[in-house]
């Protein structure tokens, strides 16, 4: 069974690649086979579950003295029904949410022409200094908001400020790879960075002391060459106005910082309350939507000339937030099945050497999602004492594993762009080919992430 999922991945994501030679959106591939890999688990569970979650596996029976004296398929089908698709959907959930509810913020910034502030700023026209100011407005961003939220934000005021839509594609490109190197050296930048931070691997002054260069270099370099390839100066932008011309420029400004404060909030609320990102998003957007129904409420206008939170969410990307599930939920089923975890104990066995591993989980989180990969590695790597020597050093908190895990984690989604979140995000705000990345960033994001790696092992080296 173990073999007949990996070969249905397998297919799956060669289908969702060949999106448009095959003429079947992607969307509806991930979710075919996110619910296809669950409905094989389910069958070959009898074999799957005693062996891939013996110890989960045993405590569910003994919490659940009713389902002993069950025939084992039976045992087996209650622990997913009630331990695996529930936890592993919590998790999806809880990203799902935070998605919808920084896309519906955003989308209300837009609607309200908040970006203007932005883009109004943003006067030049060259291509090469636009590609640049992008990039480094990307990476800073998303090292406050997160790698997600600034690659929504960061796409919508492209639209703003570039009317061609191929054009546009390599601007877009630029952001996956900026978003995904800021967010890997920032505890609130990654939803991996923060799994690393509150489990206590690493602290935020050496997450920032070692990481933040070779983040930046991985950035810089795909950046610089691609600049060296554009030429010539954009062709200029019509004049946006106010969503209604009785929305003033101060009110407009002002729902544009509300909504970046309320984006900015949701890592500080995190840190207050511990509570998961998505509860502070949807907190968020509970304060923007009281505000824009008492806003609207002391307005004159026409029904269909206001731009009210129920509206707003009509023009949420939902393709996109079901292709996410149907992919996470596909990539649940091998963390379930226990292939994610072997292959990190195989790593471990036949290479030891944490760096070759942390670059190879980094090229591998390019075509499985992050999350898991570095779920697992914490699993199967506790933090190691603070007296430890020799290999063991490498995963005190703080070691080399936990540090360069963290980058390699993040920048390595760059290299695919259905290897992170931002990328999907991208892929499906501006419909950008797989191919076309494949060809054209790929090969740039991996020098750019290997380039990174070199900076770290000499910041080791010296410091």
């Amino acid at each position: 069974m173990i073999v007949l999922l990996l070969v249905i991945f397998v297919i799956g994501y060669l289908a969702i690649t060949l999106e448009h030679p095959l003429k079947v959106d992607k969307t509806a591939t991930a979710l075919l086979l996110g619910m296809t890999m669950w409905v094989i688990y389910a069958l070959g569970a009898d074999s799957i579950v005693p062996q891939a979650a013996a110890g989960k596996f045993a405590l569910f029976l003994q919490e659940n003295p009713g389902t002993q004296g069950l025939p084992l398929h039976e045992q087996v089908l209650q622990y997913i029904l009630n331990v695996d698709i529930v936890e592993h959907l919590g998790d999806i959930c809880q990203t799902l949410l935070f998605l919808i509810g920084a896309m519906t913020i955003v989308e209300l910034i837009d609607v309200h022409g908040g970006f203007r502030i932005i883009t109004d700023r943003i006067t030049t026209r060259r291509k090469v200094k636009l590609l640049w100011v992008i990039s480094f407005t990307t990476f800073f961003m998303s090292a406050i908001l997160d790698n997600l939220t600034t690659t929504i934000v960061m796409i919508m005021l492209l639209r703003k400020l570039i009317a061609n839509k191929k054009e546009r594609w390599l601007y877009a490109a630029t952001i996956v790879i900026a978003a995904n190197s800021g967010g890997a050296w920032s505890p609130i930048g990654d939803v991996t960075t923060i799994m690393l931070w509150v489990g206590g691997n690493v602290t935020t002054g050496s997450l920032i002391s070692y990481v933040l260069l070779p983040s930046l270099v991985s950035m810089i370099v795909p950046v610089a060459i691609v600049a060296r390839s554009i030429r010539g100066s954009l062709s200029p932008v019509k004049s946006e106005t106010s969503s209604d011309s009785q929305i003033s420029t101060g009110e407009r400004n002002f729902i544009f910082f509300l909504g970046v404060g309320a984006l900015i909030f949701v890592p500080v609320f995190k840190t207050l309350t511990h509570l998961p990102p998505f509860v502070g998003m949807l907190f968020a957007l509970g304060v923007l939507w009281v505000f824009t129904e008492i806003f609207y409420n002391s307005k004159s206008l026409e029904k269909a000339r206001e731009q009210r939170i129920p509206k707003v969410i009509s023009r949420v990307d939902m393709p996109s937030i079901l292709f996410f599930l149907g992919i996470l939920m596909a990539v649940a089923v091998l963390q379930s099945t226990g292939v994610l975890s072997w292959l990190a104990s195989a790593l471990d066995e036949h290479v030891h050497n944490v760096y070759v591993i942390d670059s190879m989980l980094g090229v591998l989180s390019s075509i499985v999602d992050n999350v898991p990969l570095v779920a697992a590695s914490m699993g199967m790597y506790p933090v190691a004492d603070p007296t430890a020597t020799g290999y063991a050093a490498n995963f005190i908190v703080d070691g080399t594993f936990w540090e360069l895990l963290s980058y390699c984690a993040g920048v390595g989604g760059s290299i695919m762009i259905i290897g992170s979140a931002s990328g999907v995000i991208a892929m499906g705000l501006e419909k950008i080919n797989f191919g076309w990345y494949l060809r054209k960033f790929s090969g740039l994001a991996l020098l750019g992430y290997f380039s990174g790696i070199i900076v770290y092992i000499i910041e080791k080296a010296i410091f």
